[in-house]
C-alpha cells in the first residue's frame, strides 16, 4: 500500500495533467474558425457559441479542477472497478476519456450522496484540501468497508475557508439534502424554506447549473433567469454561476424586471404600496381593461362600389361576447376583430348571390369603415393609460374596484392631484409592477424555460405574479425564510406566495441544517423569534467551530471612534468584514472610519463586496443574502426602529445578526431590544 505523501503526489500528477488537457481544449475552440460557416447568420450564432465554449474553458489557477473522487465497485467490464475525480467541469484527454467528470454528470450524484447505508456502489469517496490551486491533503471514506468518516475535517474547513470578494460556489461541499434539491427535474418547480445559513441561495444557483448541464438545448432556447432583491446581492453572488462555467443565465431584482414599463419618480407609502401590492389589484386592472369594451349600438355599415354591407348591432355584439369569452389578451382579441367583422360581411354577400373569396375578406377586414368601427368598439390601450385614468379619475377606479375595494382604499389610491397626461405621470416602485400586470393583459408576457427567486417572502402578491408571468410555461426554483421576510406585505405562507406566483402544485423542501452561520451567533439572533411570529423553529448550525459573538456598549458620543478602533486592531485578519447599521448611520460611520484612515468600501456605492475593500459599510436594507467573515452590527435598536412596524424590524435585524461566518460584534450606546438583552 503506498503512503499518504505517495498518494498525494499521484494526485498532483492527475490535477497538472487535467490542467495540461483543459489547454488544449481551450487552444482547440480558439483555432475554430466561425467565419467559415455557411452564411452570415450561422456564423453569428457559432460565434456566439465558440465564445461561450472559450470562457468556460478558463482555468483558475487559484483553485484546482477536481475536488473529489469516487472509487466504484468492481464489475464485469471494469474488474478493478473504475475511478471518477470530480470537478466543476469536464475535462478530457486526447482520445476523448475522462479526466475530470463534471459535478453535474449523473455518476457525480453518487459524491454527494453515497453513505454507509447506501454506498450507491462507491467503495471508496476522497476529498481534497486545497491551498492556492494545488492538493494539500486528502480524505478517505470506505463506505463499501462500513467506515465513513462521519465528520469531515476538510468539508469543515473549505465551509469556513476566509472569504473575500464576490460569493463562491459550494460546487465541493455540497451535502445530500442539497443535491436532491439541485438534481430535480426540470419540469419540477421547488420552492426551498431555508433558515439562515442553510446555502439554499447557493443551492439555487447551482440547480441553475445543473439544469443548463442536463437540459441544455431546451434552456438554451428558453432561457434561464436569477432574480435577487438588490443590485448588490446579484453582485455578490454573480460570480458563482461562470466559476461552474455558465455564463447563460440573465441576472435580475424585481425592479429591475419591470423598470422598462416606466420611470421611477415617486415612492409610496408602506400603506399604500402593500395596498397596490395587494391580489386583489390583479381583479381591478382586470375589470379596467376589459371594461373598455363597448358594447355595439350601431350598425357596422361597409361600403363596397355602389353598394353598402350592414351587420346589425346584435350580431356585432355576439362577436365581442365571443371575444371577451375566449380569454386571450385584450390585443390579442382586439387583432382578430376585423376579421371577424368581416366574415359577417361576407356571409351578407353570399346571402344576396355573391360569391366572395378570401382577398375579399381580408380588403373588407382592412377598409376604412371596419377599422374606424373596431376603434370606436374595441378601442386601443396602453398601460400607462388604463392606470393614469384609474389613480385620477374616481369614477374610473371606483368602476374597476367594484366590490373588491373599499371606498377608503379607493381614496387611498387616487392622485388627490392628477397630472395631466401618462407621461407627466409620477409612477412608484409598486405602480410599476401594475404597469407590468397591465401590459400582460394587454399582451402576453414571453415565458421563460427556469426562474430562480431568491428571498420569495418579501414579495408582494402582485410582485409574485410579476415573477410567475415569466416562468408561465416553464418552472421555478423559489427559495426563502419565512422568518427573514422584512417588508410589511411579506408572506406568512409558502402555499399562498406560491398561488400568487402561478405555481400551486409544487414541492416544498426545508433546509434546517445551518452550514455558514456558527452556533453563538445563531443562538443569539434566534432569541427574537418568538417576538416576531408565532411557530417559528429554531435554526441548527451543524458548525464545529462556535463561533465568536461579542457585545460591546460604548458611549453614545464616541461610536464611529470605537469602530475604527476595533476595525484597526483587526487590519491584516484574513477574510471579509461587514460593519452593518441602518441607512441613515452610514454616512456618519464613514466619516469616522476615514478619518481614522480605515480603508473600506460602501456597498450602496461601490456595488458589491469588492476583494480589495476587505472591510464594507453596508446599509441594513440591502445586507439580505450577503456574507461576511466578521460582521459589526451598530446600533441594532436604531435598526429595528427604522422599520415601520416591530415585527418588520425584528425581522430586518435577525437577517442582519446572522450575515457572519465566524465572529458577530455588536456594537451600541443604545439599549438592545429586549429579545436580546
Amino acid at each position: 500500500m503506498s503512503s499518504p505523501d505517495v498518494e498525494l503526489a499521484a494526485e498532483q500528477e492527475h490535477l497538472d495533467l487535467a490542467r495540461q488537457e483543459l489547454a488544449r481544449m481551450r487552444e482547440a475552440a480558439e483555432a475554430l474558425d466561425a467565419s467559415r460557416a455557411s452564411d452570415a447568420v450561422s456564423g453569428e450564432v457559432l460565434s456566439r457559441v465558440l465564445a461561450r465554449r472559450i470562457v468556460s474553458l478558463r482555468d483558475d489557477p487559484r483553485t484546482t479542477l477536481f475536488f473529489g473522487r469516487i472509487d466504484t465497485v468492481a464489475s464485469r467490464e471494469h474488474p478493478a472497478g473504475e475511478t471518477f475525480h470530480i470537478g466543476r467541469r469536464h475535462v478530457s484527454d486526447g482520445a476523448g476519456e475522462p479526466v475530470v467528470v463534471d459535478w453535474r454528470a449523473p455518476i457525480s450524484g453518487a459524491f454527494y450522496r453515497a453513505s454507509v447505508a447506501d454506498p450507491m456502489g462507491v467503495v471508496r469517496r476522497r476529498r481534497f484540501g486545497v491551498e492556492h490551486g494545488r492538493l494539500t491533503a486528502f480524505e478517505d471514506e470506505q463506505l463499501a468497508a462500513g467506515t465513513g468518516a462521519g465528520h469531515s475535517a476538510l468539508l469543515a474547513a473549505e465551509i469556513e475557508r476566509p472569504r473575500t470578494g464576490p460569493m463562491r460556489d459550494i460546487v465541493s461541499t455540497i451535502q445530500p439534502e442539497q443535491d436532491e434539491i439541485v438534481r430535480s427535474d426540470v419540469g419540477t418547480t421547488i420552492c426551498v424554506q431555508g433558515a439562515p445559513g442553510t446555502g439554499k441561495t447557493a443551492v439555487g444557483l447551482h440547480r441553475a447549473a445543473w439544469l443548463l448541464y442536463s437540459f441544455r438545448e431546451r434552456l438554451d432556447r428558453a432561457g434561464v433567469l436569477v432574480i435577487g432583491p438588490n443590485r448588490a446581492f446579484l453582485d455578490h453572488i454573480g460570480a458563482v454561476l461562470p466559476s461552474l462555467g455558465e455564463v447563460r443565465v440573465g441576472h435580475a431584482t424585481i425592479e429591475s424586471l419591470v423598470g422598462h414599463r416606466a420611470r421611477l419618480r415617486a415612492e409610496d407609502s408602506p400603506a399604500v404600496a402593500t395596498l397596490k401590492g395587494d391580489a386583489r389589484l390583479a381583479t381591478v386592472l382586470r375589470r379596467a381593461v376589459w371594461s373598455s369594451v363597448r358594447r355595439a349600438t350601431e350598425p357596422l355599415v361597409v361600403p363596397r362600389g355602389v353598394r353598402k354591407w350592414r351587420v346589425p348591432a346584435y350580431e356585432v355584439q355576439d362577436v365581442l361576447d365571443e371575444l371577451v369569452a375566449r380569454d386571450v389578451r385584450y390585443e390579442a382579441a382586439r387583432a382578430l376583430l376585423p376579421q371577424r367583422l368581416a366574415h359577417h360581411v361576407l356571409l351578407a354577400m353570399e346571402a344576396s348571390g355573391d360569391a366572395p373569396d378570401d382577398r375579399v375578406q381580408d380588403s373588407v377586414a382592412t377598409s376604412g369603415a371596419v377599422r374606424a368601427y373596431v376603434a370606436s368598439v374595441w378601442p386601443a390601450l396602453d398601460a400607462a393609460a388604463v392606470l393614469h385614468r384609474l389613480w385620477s379619475d374616481p369614477v374610473a377606479l371606483a368602476t374597476a374596484a367594484g366590490d373588491d375595494l373599499t371606498a377608503a382604499e379607493q381614496a387611498v389610491l387616487g392622485w388627490p392631484r392628477p397630472p395631466r397626461s401618462k407621461g407627466a405621470s409620477r409612477w412608484s416602485r409598486a405602480d410599476l409592477v401594475l404597469l407590468d400586470e397591465l401590459a400582460d393583459l394587454l399582451s402576453r408576457t414571453p415565458s421563460l424555460g427556469h426562474v430562480i427567486l431568491d428571498e420569495a417572502q418579501d414579495l408582494s402578491p402582485m410582485q409574485l405574479r410579476a415573477v410567475g408571468r415569466r416562468c408561465s410555461t416553464g418552472s421555478a426554483t423559489i427559495l426563502g425564510d419565512l422568518a427573514q421576510g422584512t417588508t410589511p406585505w411579506a408572506t406568512s405562507s409558502w402555499s399562498e406566495a406560491m398561488a400568487h406566483l402561478g405555481k400551486p402544485a409544487y414541492e416544498l423542501v426545508e433546509l434546517e441544517r445551518g452550514f455558514r452561520v456558527p452556533g453563538r451567533v445563531l443562538d443569539f439572533a434566534a432569541r427574537l423569534l418568538p417576538h416576531m411570529s408565532e411557530g417559528l423553529t429554531p435554526p441548527t448550525s451543524v458548525r464545529d467551530n462556535p463561533g465568536v459573538l461579542t457585545l460591546v456598549r460604548v458611549d453614545g458620543s464616541s461610536v464611529g471612534e470605537h469602530l475604527a478602533r476595533l476595525l484597526t486592531d483587526r487590519d491584516g485578519e484574513p477574510g471579509s468584514t461587514g460593519v452593518i447599521a441602518a441607512d441613515l448611520e452610514l454616512d456618519r460611520l464613514g466619516e469616522a472610519l476615514q478619518e481614522w484612515g480605515v480603508p473600506h468600501g460602501r456597498l450602496d456605492v461601490d456595488h458589491g463586496d469588492d476583494a480589495d475593500h476587505p472591510v464594507q459599510l453596508v446599509p441594513a436594507t440591502v445586507a439580505k443574502g450577503l456574507e461576511f467573515d466578521r460582521v459589526v452590527v451598530v446600533e441594532p435598536a436604531a435598526i429595528a426602529a427604522a422599520e415601520p412596524d416591530e415585527r418588520t424590524g425584528l425581522r430586518r435585524l435577525y437577517v442582519i445578526l446572522t450575515r457572519a461566518v465566524s465572529e458577530l460584534t455588536v456594537l451600541h450606546a443604545d439599549p438592545l431590544p429586549g429579545p436580546l438583552r
